[in-house]
């Protein structure tokens, strides 16, 4: 990640609240159904990431090609971007300008960014969410994008330590994912109105 350099203050006075947690824990899932939720509310944002991958029914997200993904870093069409499990991962630039006008702006987010939206932006959120590894294992099995031992690999790659960010909320998503989608939203309405209030 190599976003522009931030006020002393932060890009604020809205918050970022960013979705973090392993490869199966239902984080996409959960961003959808807490959209649901929000739509009468304009002071909640919910950007498109941008992948350099095919589209999935899992995720909705603009997909280009690793040429056309440096090609935008370099113009600056993004706030910030981060790599893993071999793809490129982006934010678009206008969220910055959604956060300096007080609305709540919300994203899923490898965890390895965190520290550095942290420095970048006024008042970032950390929601975790998490399951047990034999879900996990199940949901990445049921997405088909690995099998076998890559799946394990993967898991694997995602352990960590909750510590390691220290997050604000974690959600537990092994039942109902409307209830952890309510408990999202719950975080999201409390945001935006903070900065109404």
């Amino acid at each position: 990640m190599d976003p522009p350099a931030a006020p002393a203050s932060g890009i604020g006075p809205g918050a970022l609240v960013v979705v973090v947690g392993p490869s199966g824990a239902g984080k996409d899932t959960l961003i959808g159904l807490a959209r649901e939720r929000c739509l009468n509310d304009p002071g909640i944002v919910f950007p498109r990431r941008t992948v350099t991958r095919e589209p999935s029914g899992a995720e909705t997200h603009d997909s280009v090609t690793p040429v056309q993904f440096d090609a935008a870093v370099a113009r600056g069409a993004y706030a910030f971007w981060w790599e893993a499990h071999g793809l490129k991962y982006a934010l678009p630039a206008a969220i910055d300008a959604e956060l300096r006008r007080g609305r709540t702006v919300v994203c899923n987010v490898s965890r390895t960014v965190v520290g550095q939206l942290r420095e970048r932006y006024a008042k970032v959120v950390v929601v975790l969410v998490t399951a047990p590894t034999e879900v996990l294992l199940a949901r990445l099995a049921a997405r088909g994008r690995e099998a076998g031992r890559d799946l394990a690999e993967r898991i694997d790659r995602a352990a960590f330590a909750a510590e390691d960010f220290a997050p604000d909320i974690v959600i537990e998503n092994t039942g109902d994912p409307h209830l952890g989608a309510s408990r999202l939203a719950e975080v999201l309405r409390g945001e935006a109105r903070g900065q109404a209030g």
